[in-house]
């Protein structure tokens, strides 16, 4: 009777003082879908098309290429602003893939007997012990050309880990006391699994869907720059990093950009997930 007092005098000043940190700051959120939007809207502000050869290679940037033309004379400015969607949107359908699965197999897995479960997750282990980058290059060279190819290799490269952690967030709420009552008083393991389960893994399934994001754009900005995926001619932030560096020495930016914006995208979602796992973390505690 008398903890309870106590542990609320606690906690309601550490909420009253840090307010803040219960969501993702402004700032980096806003940098975030800044980007985002940039690689998804680059393509309707080009000037010029992505493909066409305008000039000389390596030509320094003028007033009539903002910044200068790549190893072919196409336009730097109009592939940069056309070749961040196919990363952007390969990356976002490896992730809600790989997503869909983890959730799907780590919620069987727990809500099955423990003999099946542990089966399920040594079959998604035996998955998981394979290198993310030879699982998109058996698949991306399997099927060149196809952008397909990439998002089924970026979602078997991380499908496996969601899976784990899923199933470890969903075991721990069928074992907690509320699911055993309800399954004492008689709700079906659907009911179980759609008012409690579910719910209640919401904000894990989140936070790993974040981080999985990291990880696809990784992986989506490395079959680019080994020339996977889409190919021939197709503006691609990690391809225009391979074709120019040879060229470094005569023009810097058509390398430079393109590595600029990975890495910005790539830090931009990374410092979200984490501020995201961290609120998570907090609101769970």
């Amino acid at each position: 009777m008398t903890t309870v007092p106590t542990s609320q005098r606690r906690e309601r000043p550490a909420a009253h003082r840090t307010p803040s940190r219960r969501r993702p700051p402004l700032l980096v959120g806003a940098g975030t879908l800044l980007v985002v939007l940039f690689a998804l809207l680059g393509p309707l502000a080009a000037p010029y098309s992505p493909t066409a050869r305008l000039a000389a290679p390596f030509q320094q940037p003028d007033g009539q290429f903002l910044l200068g033309t790549d190893v072919l004379g196409r336009d730097v400015a109009s592939r940069v602003l056309s070749g961040g969607r196919t990363i952007v949107l390969t990356a976002l359908a490896g992730t809600a893939a790989a997503g869909a699965v983890g959730m799907s197999a780590g919620v069987l897995a727990a809500m099955a007997s423990r003999r099946l479960g542990d089966l399920m997750v040594r079959c998604v282990d035996a998955l998981a012990v394979l290198p993310a980058l030879l699982i998109v290059l058996v698949l991306a060279a399997g099927f060149p050309g196809s952008g397909t190819a990439v998002v089924a290799a970026v979602a078997l490269a991380t499908a496996p880990f969601s899976t784990r952690v899923l199933r470890a967030a969903a075991d721990t709420v069928l074992t907690s006391g509320y699911v055993e009552a309800a399954l004492a008083r008689g709700d079906t393991r659907w009911a179980v699994l759609r008012h409690d389960v579910l719910p209640n893994i919401a904000g894990p399934a989140l936070v790993d869907t974040a981080l999985r994001l990291v990880a696809s754009l990784h992986l989506t900005a490395t079959a680019g720059f080994l020339g996977l995926g889409q190919g021939g001619a197709a503006p691609d932030w990690g391809r225009m990093v391979s074709e120019n560096v040879p060229g470094a020495t005569l023009a810097a930016t058509p390398f430079l950009a393109p590595a600029m914006l990975l890495v910005l995208l790539s830090v931009c979602v990374g410092l979200l997930a984490g501020r995201l796992a961290d609120t998570v973390g907090r609101g769970a505690a």
